[in-house]
């Protein structure tokens, strides 16, 4: 046959593979895992560093990756949220624990990043030294401003900077006699770029601005300006410039309260924190958090594995889902309730099924490595949510410890008996997450473990974003959201892979080797 017929051949034959719905026939065959299947390579004409991973995770939250930690107490506090969103993903903080604490982690991570600080620490001229100190211990700086009044909106006086108390030793000394009265300041309404500059140039931490009287509105930090620069694809709200954060609340009657603190802390997503979504509690919780707090906080509802949970969260309000249930590295939900669903499979139907209504899915579950969020992705999901990829990293909560010369880090799942007596106390946290807090016997969905060091996130998930922009190359998919529309009109095709195919897809055959992922 000619050569030259060769693509006019391929329109009579057909195109390899699958389409995404002959993939997920479920009267074909079962609920299928990310392992039981592949996506088969297209066409490449751009370099991978072109691919666009940017992405919504919820009706109106943009991140620059789709990547998002989970609220579990053995991954996610303020210095795993802080670090994802400075990469371009999210953290969602954890809610085992009091609702001050958690309100506080969500402080600091707004206040890490600023863009116009309107909510300035400002101390007056008779505050002494010692609570200047204090306030760096606290909070990690010591540029504060000095206002006749010692509140925001004061008439500015000076400002104290470490510069000015770092060889005082009378820590009782009032403000007044070290502070720097000549301030480099800016009226209040120019740009953020115009605030930036006025930094650059005059080579200031902080730059003050004021009003027509010289009342002190709102401050920019030069700290920031090495942030942005270091961390171009930080995630952060458009208006105020703060890291976006998210925090999990369950859907008892004091988490309603709780809520309240996170709110007025600046949550941006709350995620309604269950096991199984589907309930009156939750639907209850979605209307509640509509009604009182509108477009201030986005929700994240769930968890959901089938189209008829979804259904009923979307309808009660929800702006995203979060898809996965018994899917976890240490969730045993399945084994122990009988109830759940594959996560590809769980995936694939919630996400044609919520894209229809312009809601964003979050896969929960069942990630461990690259190619896992790439599947993730072209079956529907516009995140993924990490746990054990994360856990044991230096940004996880806990303390390395050594067993057998190798350095670990525990790793429990929120349904774990460990985790459910956290806050036994109180019932609150992971037993109220599975319904289970007034329970005389508990029954855990979770196991407790331990992961091995995997080091700073810093250079995990680099690789990570790295890795999805060549894989979807490989597709031949430019951008998350062109992927979807090759994917549902059959242009991007799966194959089912048989035991024997995955055992091939892995590394065998060889005596010994290493597994080096990223330098």
């Amino acid at each position: 046959m000619d050569p030259s017929l060769a693509l006019q051949e391929l329109e009579k034959t057909g195109s390899d593979g699958l389409t995404g719905h002959e993939l997920i026939d479920l009267k074909v065959t079962g609920g299928l895992t990310y392992n039981d299947f592949l996506i088969l390579p297209g066409y490449i004409n751009f370099p991978a560093d072109n691919v666009s991973l940017e992405t919504k995770v919820t009706r109106n939250i943009t991140l620059k990756t789709p990547l998002i930690s989970s609220p579990m107490d053995t991954v996610t506090e303020a210095e795993m949220a802080i670090t994802m969103a400075l990469l371009g993903g999210m953290g969602i903080l954890h809610n085992n624990c009091t609702p001050d604490e958690q309100a506080a982690m969500v402080r600091k991570v707004k206040t890490f990043e600023n863009g116009f600080i309107t909510d300035p620490v400002v101390l007056s001229a008779k505050h002494k030294i010692s609570d200047v100190l204090a306030i760096k211990n606290k909070l990690g700086f010591a540029g504060i401003p000095i206002t006749d009044s010692g509140l925001p909106g004061g008439k500015l006086i000076g400002i104290v900077t470490n510069r000015d108390i770092g060889f005082c030793e009378d820590e009782s000394a009032e403000l007044e006699t070290v502070m720097t009265r000549e301030v480099v300041t800016a009226r209040h309404g120019i740009t953020l770029a115009e605030a930036n500059r006025i930094l650059r140039e005059s080579k200031k931490g902080k730059l003050p601005l004021v009003d027509a009287e010289g009342n002190l509105v709102s401050l920019v930090a030069r700290s920031d300006l090495l942030k942005n620069r270091d961390y171009p694809w930080a995630s952060k709200h458009p208006m105020t410039k703060q890291l976006l954060v998210g925090a999990a609340v369950g859907t008892r009657a004091a988490d309603r309260d709780r809520l309240a603190k996170l709110v007025d802390a600046g949550l941006d997503v709350v995620v309604i924190d269950s096991s199984q979504g589907n309930s009156s509690f939750q639907i209850d919780m979605i209307k509640h958090i509509k009604e009182t707090y509108g477009t201030k906080v986005d929700i994240l509802a769930g968890n959901v594995v089938t189209r008829n949970q979804a259904a009923n969260l979307i309808a009660a309000g929800a702006d995203g889902l979060r898809i996965g249930m018994g899917s976890g590295s240490i969730c045993i939900t399945q084994e122990v309730m009988a109830v759940g669903r594959p996560q590809g499979t769980a995936v694939f139907q919630v996400s044609q099924f919520a894209r229809k209504f312009g809601i964003p899915t979050v896969a929960d579950g069942g990630i461990g490595n690259v190619g896992h969020i790439a599947k993730a992705l072209a079956l529907g999901s516009s995140c993924v949510m990490m746990g054990s990829l994360l856990a044991g990293t230096s940004e996880a909560p806990g303390e390395y410890f050594f067993l057998d010369g190798k350095r670990l880090k525990k790793y429990r799942g929120m349904g774990s008996l460990d985790a459910m007596e956290r806050n036994d106390s109180d019932n609150s946290g992971s037993q109220a997450r599975y319904f289970s807090e007034s329970d005389k016997v508990k029954v855990a969905q979770g196991v407790t473990g331990a992961v091995v060091d995997k080091g700073s996130i810093k250079q995990f998930i680099p690789y990570l974003i790295t890795g999805l922009q060549h894989s979807l190359q490989d597709m031949g998919v430019p951008s998350l959201p062109e992927l979807w529309t090759l994917v549902n009109d059959g242009t991007v095709r799966f194959e089912r892979r048989s035991a024997a195919a995955q055992l091939e897809g892995g590394v065998h055959d060889l005596f010994s080797f290493e597994k080096r992922l990223y330098k």
